[in-house]
């Protein structure tokens, strides 16, 4: 349930008080590094938000920080604690993406991991992700159930949902996620984070040129605009092999700069899907509350819709399976892996041929015609899924299909703008009766992260969402 402002050691500070208080001195590298581990270890046996705790490596990076900071060198993040999902690489540490087997650790970073290293991060972890990243349920054979801060009972949402818990219940200042289909905009929506979706290409996926065919970018999440904002400042950039390279932008800069007075489409329509879908009368409510708010903030919010088409679906599923049959290759030991994860894999090697050709070519078509919507508003507001927060056994024991109901009836509003490759920003939008977090998305075109940002930020200063955090339930000591 909710809860006030908490200011005790036992959670991690805002990322630009961390950065503020490690430049100044006024704390140390080891000393926010090992009460972070403190705060991880004391919650793993509960939360089970990570895979891999860098405890020893996590304190050495953090005494060459503290070596460093005390020579007068300044970094973004010099010294500042950051947890990564586990589908990306870390020297000498396995890249699982939420698999069971036994995976050879890396001999290089990826380009995102090495940015934030030479912003000066001391990378403590990687986080929980179910399988390939399929599911919005953080759980699996590999791992477990990784939880919801908000609720033991309830999932963290996927498939970012370790990132999500760990940054949720303060165990670190932000995190970076992965979202290929809503998978940091929905654990975001879920744990009462700020979680963004950047422009395609905005940060490096290298060593893979582009991740599911264009579907999966990296982004991140924090409990405060300003924070994600000086995360995704600090991971953006390309490797020269990367197929997507956006002109750059920054965002940090955006944070408190007015917007300005904007047209803004509330969207309520469910993009289609294969099966039924209806919206949670509570997330209809939460999603209109905004409305009014951003209303009050002397922006126009009218009712209207993308023109999505009933084809845009057949977009996503063979961009999404190929990926899976991709990574299911990479596997040590494919058997190992879910029933439902091998389904799919064999889908995907079905549609790589013309279904994926057809499915890319289509996609500058389906740019211009939702895009459409951006010659009459400036964002699209929309729910970020359509319900709150699911059990996290929710997808135990069933099959593939039963699978994908579970998947669709929850979350159908997030994977059309992978589809495009556009920016979005999950922001928090209140709580359930039951006290669970709802969310919701601010829904640009191509390379508006900066808007985004600034309209986010000004939410952020009238809601205060930041100002509440779950009660901890997950401590062990």
């Amino acid at each position: 349930m909710a809860s006030g402002p908490h200011t005790e050691p036992s959670y991690a500070p805002s990322l630009i008080d961390q950065v503020a208080s490690l430049a100044s001195g006024a704390t140390t590298s080891v000393a926010a590094t090992t009460a972070t581990l403190d705060r991880i270890d004391a919650s793993q046996s509960t939360l089970n938000a990570f895979k891999i705790v860098r405890r020893e490596k996590a304190l050495e990076e953090a005494a060459d920080a503290d070596r460093r900071l005390a020579l007068g060198e300044r970094l973004p993040l010099l010294g500042v604690p950051i947890a990564v999902k586990d589908d990306v690489d870390i020297v000498g540490e396995p890249t699982a993406f939420g698999c069971p087997g036994e995976f050879p650790a890396k001999t290089e970073d990826s380009e995102m991991v090495r940015r934030l290293r030479a912003a000066g991060a001391v990378i403590v972890g990687k986080t929980n992700s179910p399988e390939l990243g399929q599911w919005p349920v953080t759980s699996g054979s590999a791992f477990g159930y990784t939880l919801n801060p908000w609720s033991q009972h309830h999932t963290p949402g996927g498939s970012s949902g370790g990132t999500a818990a760990a940054v949720a219940a303060g165990l670190v200042s932000a995190g970076i996620g992965s979202d290929g289909a809503g998978s940091i905009r929905i654990p975001a929506a879920w744990t009462h984070l700020v979680g963004i979706k950047p422009q395609r290409g905005r940060i490096s996926t290298w060593p893979d040129a582009e991740a599911f065919y264009g579907l999966t970018v990296n982004g991140p999440l924090a409990r405060t605009v300003a924070d994600a904002a000086l995360l995704l400042d600090v991971a953006a950039g390309n490797h020269a092999g990367d197929l997507h390279r956006p002109a750059p932008v920054t965002v940090s800069d955006a944070v408190g700069r007015d917007p300005g007075k904007l047209n803004i489409a509330l969207s309520l329509r469910n993009p289609f899907t294969a099966t039924p879908v209806a919206l949670d009368p509570e997330v209809r409510r939460a999603v209109y509350s905004l409305a009014d708010t951003l209303r009050g903030l002397g922006h126009r919010v009218v009712v209207d819709d993308p023109a999505y088409g009933l084809v845009f679906g057949l977009n996503f599923l063979p961009r999404s399976l190929a990926g899976v049959h991709e990574w299911l290759q990479r596997l040590p030991d494919p058997s190992l892996a879910d029933p439902r994860t091998l389904g799919n894999a064999q889908n995907g090697k079905l549609l790589r041929g013309a279904p994926l050709r057809a499915a890319r070519a289509a996609e500058p078509r389906m740019r211009r015609r939702i895009g459409a919507i951006f010659e009459k508003y400036d964002v699209i507001l929309a729910p970020t899924t359509a319900t709150p927060p699911i059990k996290a056994t929710a997808i135990d024991g069933i099959g593939g299909w039963e699978t994908d109901k579970v998947m669709t009836g929850a979350c159908p509003y997030a994977w059309p703008w992978n589809v495009l490759g556009w920016p979005s920003i999950s922001v928090p939008a209140g709580f359930s009766n039951a006290g669970l977090p709802i969310g919701a998305q601010l829904m640009g075109n191509e390379n508006t992260e900066p808007l985004l940002v600034s309209l986010a930020a000004q939410l952020e200063s009238v809601l205060r969402w930041d100002q509440v955090r779950p009660e901890p339930w997950w401590r062990t000591t």
